[in-house]
Parts: structure tokens; sequence; C-alpha cells
């Protein structure tokens, strides 16, 4: 696709592993346009919805950040890890064969309304000047202060275990990494996030996005 984004409102489908900042330094760089940021940081390890806004419609992105996520993905329970993702290697945690369907669909239930949740030590907060994952990744203790969220729904969609799929439709701040420790947690035996994708960020939804390669420069 090849048109003028100036002034846009940009649907991107983060590709895997690539950090929201590389997508718009990436589209900085190919549409030569020197005022452009996101609405949202999805991690590298998450895929989907990016709202991209470039010129004036910047002042727009705090508006897009404040509205509601839907996320669909997978948790891996009886195994954690450090970030609750893969970022950090898989350790096995508990036997997960006692766990039954009901167990799951109703520990799924206790997280869902307004919630008190502990962002994940692996994560952007800033502690006293410092972000939060640099200091986990030096092994330091980290004390994060439980935050305010709203879960409206957490549906399970699929169960094949160790492998519980889901979606999830929570407000802003919500850590899903922080869901996947807190539903281990509740089922005790531990879980980790295995994959994510963002599927809508208010009415914006992923299936109108577009990938990176088809965003093009104006051609003359």
């Amino acid at each position: 696709m090849s048109t003028d984004f100036t002034d846009r409102v940009l649907l991107v489908n983060k590709p895997l592993r690539w950090t929201s900042f590389d997508v718009v330094n990436k589209l900085r760089g190919k549409l030569k346009i020197k005022k452009i940021g996101h609405a949202g940081t999805l991690d590298p390890l998450a895929t989907g919805l990016l709202i991209i806004c470039t010129g004036k419609m910047t002042k727009q992105i705090d508006s897009y950040q404040a509205q509601e996520k839907e996320y669909t993905g997978k948790f891996v329970i009886g195994k954690e890890t450090a970030s609750h993702d893969l970022e950090t290697s898989v350790e096995d945690k508990a036997d997960v064969a006692h766990i039954s369907v009901d167990q799951i669909h109703a520990a799924a239930k206790k997280f869902t309304g307004t919630l008190q949740q502990i962002p994940p030590q692996h994560s952007a907060i800033k502690i006293d000047g410092k972000r939060a994952y640099k200091l986990a990744r030096k092994g330091k203790d980290i004390e994060l202060k439980p935050r305010e969220v709203t879960v409206a729904t957490f549906e399970i969609t699929a169960i094949e275990i160790p492998v519980v799929a889901f979606r999830i439709v929570c407000s802003k701040g919500t850590y899903i990494r922080s869901i996947a420790r807190d539903f281990g947690n509740e089922l005790g035996v531990g879980a980790y996030l295995a994959e994510l994708c963002r599927t809508r960020i208010g009415t914006f939804k992923l299936a109108d996005a577009l990938e990176l390669e088809q965003i093009n420069p104006v051609v003359a």
C-alpha cells in the first residue's frame, strides 16, 4: 500500500520479537515522518494490533491508550518463568495431572471485575528512575505496588492440558503476564504466558491492521 501517511492513524500488526519502538522507528525511516508514536506498548513476544499515530494525530495517543483492550493467547500451567512469559527460561513447578477442566474455569472466574494487580518484575515500570526489568535481570529484589485494573472478560476458549487458551478484555494497564502468574497460583501449579495477541483497542480491530511491508511511502 502506497499513500500519504501524514496526520494519520495507522493500524499495524506488530511482528513477533519486535518491540513497539522497533515498529515506530522502522516506519519513521520508511515514511520519512519525524512526528510519529504508538498508543499502547506490546511486549516483544506479543503480536497483534499496534496503533501508530503520525503528525497532528499524535495528540490523540493518550485517548487511544486509555481505551479497552482485547487479547487472545495461551497459558501453560505447571511451569513458571521469572518474566511470566518466554523471555526467561522455563522451570517445572508442579504436576498438573490432577487439574480438571472445572478447576480451570473456576479459577478464571476469580480474575474478572476490578482487581488489585501487581505488575511483573520484568516490566518497564520505573523504580527510582530505573526500569524494573533492568533491575530484575540483575537479580535484584523489586517491590512493585498493586494497581487497580478491570478485567471485563476472562474466557477460557480451549483446554489441552497443560495448554489453556483464553480471550481477555481488560482496561489500560492490565498485564496479561500477571494474570498468567496469578491464574497459575490460584490453581496451585504455576503458569506462564506462552502466546499473546492483541486483537482490539476500543473500536480498532486487528482484522483491519496492515502488515509492515504493506506500508510504503508516497510514490511521486
